[in-house]
């Protein structure tokens, strides 16, 4: 029987999640429609009861500055018809799209003992910040982007479309990936060392699915972008586990 300590994490995050999305629902500006705050509840749930409040930092850290950096010129990429939908407010899709690979973490750190929990922590934290790498490069690329390219042509591309990158897009994907991974160091998810490898993997795996949307992406209908988000963050956080082993190795 689980005890009652063991039952706190989870009750707090029961009671916190329900007042915090009850504000996002009365907020004015919509970020989260109603189907996507019960499964932002259940996600906010996991990350809390699992990984307490250090993951819950990370996890709202990506949608905080997620959902900001969505909004950046809207009436801009609304008119040429490349803004999400719904004007950036997220559905159950683009929630688990973007988290399933960190909640799986989260969740097998209930069953993994230590050396190996680091790395499912690891993988969490690369996981977001490959998202919100993805996320920062796409939407700063479709607002800001002078010069968009195919990225396996180097083509000219029209901004929005799938597969194009552009340098303003590139740089303010490196620098979200920083930025939340400097967030999960700081809480002490990873150390400081595995910001570069969350870094350097977010770069990989955005390049990687940059590459799926311009060959492949199209050409299967179950091939939709809450299923590519969900491959690019499981390259990331595999990506980054890997390349922490190999330093280990190497060293």
């Amino acid at each position: 029987m689980l005890s009652t300590i063991s039952l706190t994490p989870w009750l707090i995050a029961v009671g916190l999640n329900t007042v915090l999305l009850a504000i996002v629902w009365i907020a004015p500006k919509k970020l989260l429609t109603l189907a996507g705050i019960l499964h932002a509840w259940v996600l906010g749930v996991l990350i809390w009861g699992t990984l307490g409040w250090q993951g819950y930092l990370v996890v709202t850290f990506y949608f905080l500055v997620g959902s900001a950096v969505t909004r950046i010129g809207m009436e801009q990429k609304e008119a040429a018809g490349i803004a999400e939908k719904r004007s950036g407010a997220r559905g159950p899709e683009n929630v688990w799209g973007s988290a399933l690979t960190g909640a799986l973490c989260a969740l097998g750190t209930l069953f993994v003992a230590p050396p190996y929990r680091s790395l499912l922590l690891l993988g969490y934290v690369a996981s977001f910040s490959t998202k919100l790498s993805d996320t920062c490069g796409s939407e700063v690329g479709k607002a800001y982007g002078k010069r968009t390219f195919l990225i396996t042509t180097l083509q000219p591309a029209a901004r929005g479309t799938e597969g194009a990158v552009s340098l303003e897009g590139t740089l303010a994907g490196v620098v979200g990936s920083i930025a939340i991974a400097l967030v999960g160091s700081g809480v002490g998810l990873i150390s400081l060392t595995d910001v570069f490898f969350c870094a350097m993997a977010a770069f990989i795996a955005t390049n990687i699915e940059s590459v799926l949307g311009a060959t492949v992406q199209s050409k299967f209908d179950w091939l939709t972008n809450e299923v590519v988000n969900f491959i690019n963050t499981l390259i990331g956080a595999v990506v980054a586990v890997l390349l922490v082993l190999a330093s280990r190795w190497l060293s």
